[in-house]
């Protein structure tokens, strides 16, 4: 959630907005600051080692310079997700570069397997490029001197984003690659959602294993080492564990049937008297009719009732909620996919059609939310 304050976009957690890429926001978030700070310090070092001779500024400007390349790398890598989400029709929220990396929050589950991994490929494969961008430029430039050096970090840096990407486990892009592919595989997202969440435990036990190994072999950089795992472990094993809640959430039960959810249809005409539409409603969904035929919307109870109280002769029209092509859902619908589009839309009740278009019954939102929470 966003808001404008002196004309800059602030997130609630105080993101500044840097642009927009094709309407969504892109953010930097305070804590982007703090790992640009970790990274200046744990590099300046590195720079004396690369660069004998080099004076502490120096070293220390170049550190900068590496950790803003690195944050527009990250960038990079999360505008490959957002263009692509987008060119699928996939909404997406924003893009917000944080203490740990990026996020591009694409706010509609993908339809299609493909649409998914293609998503989550979409970031690696531009880091990637960079890293061949960056390491071709090493060939052809004298390799004694700052820009190489600068080169070299931003490289690796790329590969080491790429291939962490790619790890097999949610959140991350590897793990959305397995579940699109166990999902294209068996037809059911569920089970990919499972196997790559399996996968984010193992890569977070990977990591904490890797984290051991230093303290064993008492490394110059175990300690380093243990905290970037420890939080990087944390990290992972909290996105797949969402992942996994918000799959459940999304799965229609088995031997639920969306007829026994929806409340039967009555339609009215749309100047009934609010307080006469209101004591219809008992149990059922009202839908109001002009006289032209056209339905002016579903009769909304709480605005009924605040209506009815003041005005009760008032035209039930004056508490319609609007029917909308996202309210409309089609009783051949697959469940999951009325789950969605229950989530995404801002509405309390949606209306149920046949394949002729004709109402069958109208859904609301509580009913479904108590039939997936109880199943």
């Amino acid at each position: 959630m966003t808001t404008i304050r002196g004309g800059r976009l602030t997130s609630r957690d105080g993101g500044l907005l840097l642009f927009r890429v094709g309407g969504v926001p892109v953010v930097l978030a305070p804590s982007w600051w703090i790992g640009s700070l970790a990274v200046v310090l744990l590099y300046a070092p590195l720079v004396n080692r690369l660069l004998p001779g080099v004076n502490d500024t120096s070293a220390f400007l170049l550190a900068a310079a590496f950790a803003v390349l690195l944050g527009a790398s990250v960038l990079a890598h999360e505008l490959g997700h957002c263009v692509v989400a987008l060119r699928f029709g996939l909404p997406v929220r924003r893009v917000r570069l944080f203490l740990l990396g990026g996020l591009s929050e694409v706010t509609r589950t993908p339809r299609k397997p493909a649409h998914e991994g293609l998503v989550a490929a979409a970031g690696p494969g531009v880091s990637i490029v960079l890293a061949a961008l960056f390491g071709a430029t090493l060939l052809v430039i004298p390799h004694d001197g700052a820009l190489w050096v600068l080169l070299l970090e931003c490289t690796a840096a790329n590969i080491a984003v790429a291939v962490f990407n790619l790890l097999p486990g949610l959140p991350l892009d590897g793990g959305r690659m397995l579940r699109a592919g166990v999902w294209a595989l068996t037809g059911r997202r569920s089970r990919g959602t499972t196997a790559a969440a399996v996968g984010g435990g193992l890569v977070a036990g990977a990591l904490l294993v890797w984290a051991l190994f230093g303290l064993a072999d008492d490394s110059t950089d175990k300690w380093l080492r243990l905290g970037v795992c420890l939080i990087t472990a944390w990290f992972v094993v909290a996105g797949a564990t969402g992942e996994f809640a918000a799959e459940h959430r999304r799965t229609w039960p088995d031997g639920l049937r969306l007829a026994d959810l929806v409340q039967p249809v009555l339609q009215l005409p749309a100047e009934s008297p609010v307080r006469d539409a209101l004591g219809a409603s008992a149990g059922r969904g009202v839908v109001l009719v002009r006289a032209d035929g056209v339905a002016a919307g579903l009769l909304d109870r709480d605005s009924a009732e605040r209506l009815a109280l003041s005005s009760p002769f008032a035209p039930a029209e004056r508490a319609a909620e609007p029917i909308r092509p996202e309210t409309v859902l089609l009783d051949s619908e697959p469940g999951e996919e009325i789950i969605d589009r229950v989530s995404e839309t801002a509405a309390w009740q949606f209306l149920v059609v046949d394949a002729e278009g004709r109402p069958s019954g109208v859904l609301r939102r509580e009913d479904l939310k108590a039939a997936l929470r109880n199943a």
